[in-house]
């Protein structure tokens, strides 16, 4: 195996864990203008309703926004800051805020597993979720099952027998147009059933390079083993198995997450546990 991996030697996989910075925090008051670091945008706050911030451009356009802490500059590329509800003092602190960015409920029992049900290709994709989302999930009473692969997903339908009280998430890989996964998306229409996707060959891909510390993922030739080659072409000595471990135990919060993924599972969590039921 080559040894001049992009990584340039093997990674540690026990090595520190990032601390999680903390940021000057301002009060969200109307009119106050920010500037949106993934996207760029520029507005002034017209509502904030964490985890939705709501900016409007200088040409009158609303823009709803996902926010977390570090999310905005405060004015044009001026610095990072954290939003709060209420002016920041001795006897208050900002809210906490959960791994996907929602408003943190405290204590709050899991509520009863509705029979709704969001499904992932793999083990892999599950954990992901899990560790991002899994406070709004038990939040709002969702189990997420792997499937062990979508091939036969509109079989499984089938016999899950969605309905309206009892409808079905599904999360796929790789689900650009021309794909199977597009086919087998079509295969399994049903009213009561959503399916989305990510645009990457694997959920490895949906999690930034930079939280192993690469430019980008590498580009692995079509018949090769993607997971394999990824590998290889980082110079890593590991498994599959201990280079997963190592990088979803990097992840920390939705910000360590590519937008296609986020938007994706945040669709699926809206309609299996619609405001209403």
């Amino acid at each position: 195996m080559n040894d001049d991996g992009l990584l340039a030697g093997p990674l540690d996989i026990d090595g520190p864990r990032r601390q999680v910075p903390v940021y000057p925090t301002i009060e969200a008051r109307r009119g106050v203008m920010l500037q949106h670091r993934d996207t760029g945008l520029v507005g002034v706050i017209i509502d904030f309703n964490p985890p939705r911030l709501t900016l409007r451009d200088s040409d009158g356009r609303d823009h709803v926004l996902r926010y977390a802490a570090g999310a905005v500059r405060a004015n044009v590329g001026g610095t990072t800051v954290a939003v709060s509800l209420r002016s920041p003092g001795p006897a208050s602190s900002p809210p906490g805020i959960t791994a996907s960015g929602s408003v943190d409920p405290g204590s709050v029992p899991a509520r009863i597993a509705r029979a709704s049900r969001i499904w992932v290709e793999g083990v892999h994709d599950a954990e992901l979720v899990e560790k991002i989302w899994g406070d709004d999930l038990r939040a709002e009473g969702v189990v997420v099952q792997p499937l062990d692969g979508a091939d036969d997903l509109a079989e499984k339908v089938r016999v899950f027998r969605p309905g309206p009280r009892r409808r079905l998430g599904v999360l796929l890989d790789h689900l650009i147009d021309g794909t199977k996964e597009t086919l087998i998306a079509a295969d399994a229409s049903n009213p009561n059933v959503l399916i989305t996707g990510h645009p990457f060959v694997d959920i490895w891909q949906a999690v930034k390079p930079s939280v192993v510390g690469i430019d980008a993922w590498p580009i692995i030739p079509k018949g090769q083993p993607w997971k394999q080659g990824v590998l290889d072409a980082l110079g890593y000595r590991g498994t599959t198995a201990q280079f997963w471990k190592m990088l979803l135990g990097r992840v920390e919060s939705w910000t360590d997450l590519e937008p296609p993924l986020l938007g994706a599972v945040e669709e699926l969590i809206d309609f299996v546990a619609p405001p209403e039921c």
